[in-house]
């Protein structure tokens, strides 16, 4: 073996190790966030709280990842996603402990605040590092980086079931997760991407106050049309399939559980479809199945349409917010960081109002109409891709 083939293997391995470091940070995310959603219905029901009071405490945690939007991309472009990232990541995993010690509503609400503060911050510095990768490799990982974030969201979910009917309380459950995600940070923080250093030209783009790009503020809308479908599978699909589809104790995850399956999956396979279809046809399949699935579950509200309408759902949002955030990272208007946050402020608007939104509509009429509501985001996820030119 020549010298320069022992080089190019050790860069093989080398972005091979940055992969997988980077997808583990990813799975963490997804373990914490899937373990919050996994005990919903249960902490709902032990604070008795309402639709609507429960769809207004849902309002903290999309909160909090949007009063830091402002000031978490100059962050990360400041002191590098590397940092940030292995700064927050074990701050978020003991913000997630904290919503175990909730008694009250306005507790819940501050844990939810917090929790989605140091999310944000991990969100922008782990997406940040996901390009970073995707460029070392020259071509479409960033959904499957998505899909290890399903993964790890699938395995809460399952997790969660399991503390359930072991009849362990969320706070011993989020400390279990806790532990997990700090063993992988000592492990895999030192292989992640380096910082890069913006180029200039991105560097003076981002300082001060500037109107973003239309184009990104085109992919915020579409990212919003997506994450108020995952909010609202995310919060509600456990109370929908309790209330609505009057499930077994035993199986009111598995609305959320089927949904997350089939969006990990979808993440995983992402990547060849964008290859076979292009981001701009894969797009309006995504959105397609979105509302196909939503109507479903609306208009068939059994255990078994249900399941399967959440299923396309979970295919439907699989690939959407990681092409928005591949494509905006790399319009090369800004630095990485600050174009994510631009396109995840715009977002989160959907994360914001999406949950809160089903629960004062069905406190007025039903949950089943809420739901029918959200299935019209993938009709206009549609539209939008068909006028975004610089989508293809």
């Amino acid at each position: 073996m020549t010298v320069q083939s022992l080089v190019d293997h050790k860069e093989v391995l080398n972005r091979h190790r940055i992969r997988i470091s980077v997808s583990f940070f990813y799975f963490a995310q997804g373990l914490c966030f899937g373990s919050w959603a996994s005990r919903i219905p249960e902490i709902k029901l032990d604070l008795n709280l309402t639709d609507a009071e429960f769809g207004s405490i849902l309002l903290g945690l999309p909160l909090g990842q949007l009063v830091t939007m402002p000031i978490s991309g100059r962050l990360v472009t400041a002191f590098g996603s590397r940092r940030i990232l292995t700064v927050m990541a074990p701050f978020y995993a003991l913000a997630l402990t904290n919503i175990g010690l909730v008694a009250v509503g306005w507790q819940l609400a501050l844990c939810l605040f917090i929790f989605g503060v140091v999310g944000n911050m991990c969100n922008i510095s782990l997406n940040t590092q996901g390009v970073a990768a995707e460029k070392l490799y020259g071509s479409p990982i960033m959904t499957s980086f998505h899909g290890a974030w399903s993964l790890g969201g699938l395995g809460g979910a399952l997790l969660g079931m399991v503390m359930v009917n072991l009849h362990q309380v969320p706070y011993a459950h989020f400390w279990m997760i806790a532990g997990l995600v700090w063993l992988h940070i000592f492990i895999n923080h030192k292989y992640l991407v380096p910082s890069q250093k913006p180029d200039e030209k991105s560097a003076n783009k981002s300082k001060g106050f500037t109107w973003p790009e239309r184009i990104l503020v085109q992919l915020g809308a579409i990212g919003f049309c997506s994450m108020a479908t995952e909010g609202a599978m995310f919060d509600w699909s456990g109370v929908y399939f309790k209330e609505i589809v009057k499930a077994p104790v035993a199986y009111a995850i598995l609305g959320y559980a089927s949904f997350m399956i089939m969006m990990t999956v979808g993440r995983f396979l992402g990547d060849n479809m964008i290859q076979k279809y292009g981001r701009k046809r894969w797009l309006q399949m995504s959105g397609l199945m979105i509302s196909t699935g939503m109507f479903i579950s609306v208009f068939f509200p059994f255990l078994v349409p249900a399941t399967i309408g959440f299923m396309m759902i979970g295919v439907g949002v699989s690939g959407i917010v990681p092409m928005v955030y591949s494509i905006a990272a790399n319009t090369k208007t800004m630095a990485p960081g600050m174009t994510l946050a631009v396109v995840s402020g715009v977002s989160y608007f959907g994360f914001l109002l999406g949950p809160p939104l089903i629960g004062y509509i069905s406190s007025l009429t039903s949950l089943r109409y809420s739901y029918a509501i959200i299935g019209c985001f993938g009709l206009c996820i549609m539209l939008l891709v068909t006028r975004v030119k610089a989508i293809q």
